[in-house]
């Protein structure tokens, strides 16, 4: 990614330009005295918003999905008689 610097007045004469070129994906720095100031950056759309309960009778299951798994239980009684950490 190239990086273009510019200052104040150039930036108010070629606006236009310079958005374009941020969109085409150039770092565009406005300076002010040779300082940085602010940067023209593409707009990017944010994520639509998360609105709770939106899965709500889409998604089904079978079973008990909380409870415990019999094999599980014999590994951890294993490893505990056994004196692992």
């Amino acid at each position: 990614m190239s990086t273009r610097v510019v200052n104040t007045h150039e930036a108010k004469s070629r606006l236009s330009e310079l958005i374009r070129e941020a969109e085409a994906g150039v770092e565009v720095i406005v300076a002010r005295n040779g300082h940085p100031v602010a940067k023209i950056v593409p707009w990017r759309p944010g994520r639509p918003a998360r609105v709770a309960g939106a899965w709500a009778g889409r998604v089904g299951y079978r079973g008990d999905v909380v409870g415990s798994d019999a094999e599980i239980v014999d590994m951890f009684d294993e490893s505990a008689e056994a004196g692992m950490p």
